[in-house]
């Protein structure tokens, strides 16, 4: 059985199923290992990790931990709560009429970025005026419809995560400080700041950056020192906003000081670090790298509330949950008819209301005719509605696919 324990309840020859810090690179060679000695324990503890999850099949138990299966109950529903919570949102235009502006968006800003950083790599002074022009771009169609956009991040290419990565945070953030209903002078800022936080990347060797593996502990000192490089080449443009400064400066660190560069605690850290701490946090998850599988994004957000308990900011990670949709764009659910279906669009109904793209029936493993569903709207008398999230994997659905057909 699979359990989740306290650090402080690691004993010699328990056997780590899960170090539960999937943000992080680490210096373990695996991440799942018996427990052979004290220094494992310290190891671990190290970290920053607080609660990692045991095999009891493999190593010695706790009888009193709760097991994994009890810990996504209890997450689901506090899932449940947050979706409570959450209010409708305007989308002005409908996903049609935005998806080729989007698209178009996301190509500028890619090409932006990797300009960019090979102007930085190259020693170039950067210049804000063309980042402020693509990123104003970028957040009014945020505000026009902002599942375009989400639909784009989820459409990934393993050799091109740097660049892809760095849009993301930058999409997620804007649509994050307009759940937190930010000044939209301000939202542009930090537009700015997430797309040019990871651009100390630059003065990262690429054998480190592209490593096929985890790293080594020196390998992954010299890797944390980007935050710092991004800082200082920041820095130096002239009038850079200190909003996006700090957005990129503190994407790191963590409410209990297990962070980095500086270790920062709690309120220390600024508000936009907070936040940039969460998104920065969820699209690493959410993304295929060489060694590990992005997690569903439905899953990673179980994963923020349960790191929220320490590392995130409780009360961010609600409101950041509210902005994506407790199942957000390009989740593969189950619905009570037992069908399949990818979701397309949050924001309009309800938090657990999404429009959805039918794509499967479940009961016979059968492909069906695409159809979209908006779960918010009655039917011929019927309702369908969300039952939980399915692995696409084990159903053989490209969800990217699907999120590419026209709507």
């Amino acid at each position: 059985m699979i359990k989740k324990v306290s650090v402080n309840d690691l004993r010699i020859g328990m056997y780590i199923h899960d170090l539960n810090c999937g943000w992080l690179d680490h210096g373990f060679l695996r991440n799942r290992f018996r427990i052979r000695s004290a220094s494992h324990i310290e190891n671990i503890r190290r970290l920053g990790v607080h609660e990692v999850y045991i095999d009891t099949d493999k190593g010695y138990d706790l009888p009193d931990a709760p097991s994994e299966g009890e810990v996504v109950e209890a997450l689901e529903r506090e899932l449940d709560k947050v979706a409570a919570e959450g209010q409708d949102c305007l989308q002005p235009e409908t996903l049609a009429q935005e998806r080729v502006k989007a698209q178009r968006i996301h190509s500028e800003v890619l090409q932006l970025i990797s300009r960019l950083m090979q102007d930085a790599r190259l020693g170039l002074p950067i210049q804000i005026d063309q980042i402020r022009v693509t990123i104003a771009e970028l957040v009014s169609s945020i505000f026009r419809n902002q599942n375009a956009l989400l639909a784009l991040g989820r459409i990934r290419h393993a050799d091109r995560y740097t660049f892809e990565h760095s849009v993301n945070v930058s999409v997620l953030m804007v649509a994050f400080a307009r759940e937190l209903g930010l000044d939209p002078e301000v939202i542009e800022v930090i537009g700015i700041g997430a797309l040019l936080h990871d651009i100390g990347k630059t003065k990262t060797p690429e054998a480190i950056l592209n490593k096929p593996g985890r790293l080594t502990d020196e390998e992954f000192a010299i890797m944390r020192s980007h935050v710092v490089h991004s800082r200082e080449i920041l820095a130096r443009i002239p009038g850079f906003p200190d909003v996006a400064l700090a957005v990129a400066a503190e994407h790191h660190e963590r409410l209990d000081g297990t962070g980095y560069p500086e270790g920062k605690i709690g309120e220390a850290i600024s508000f936009y670090g907070r936040m940039a701490s969460i998104v920065d946090v969820y699209d690493a998850i959410t993304s295929d790298r060489v060694y590990h599988r992005g997690m569903e994004p439905h899953q990673a957000l179980r994963k923020l509330l349960e790191w929220s308990r320490y590392h995130l900011d409780p009360q961010l990670v609600r409101h950041f949950i509210r902005c994506v949709g407790v199942y957000p764009v390009g989740s593969l659910v189950r619905l009570e008819s037992q069908r399949l279906a990818v979701v397309l669009e949050n924001k309009r109904k309800g938090v657990q209301e999404p429009i959805v793209r039918v794509v499967m029936d479940a009961r016979w493993r059968r492909f069906l005719p695409v159809e979209d569903l908006d779960l918010a709207l009655k039917i011929r008398g019927a309702k369908d509605r969300i039952l939980g999230v399915e692995d696409p994997g084990h159903w053989g659905i490209d969800c990217d696919e699907i999120l590419r057909l026209p709507v």
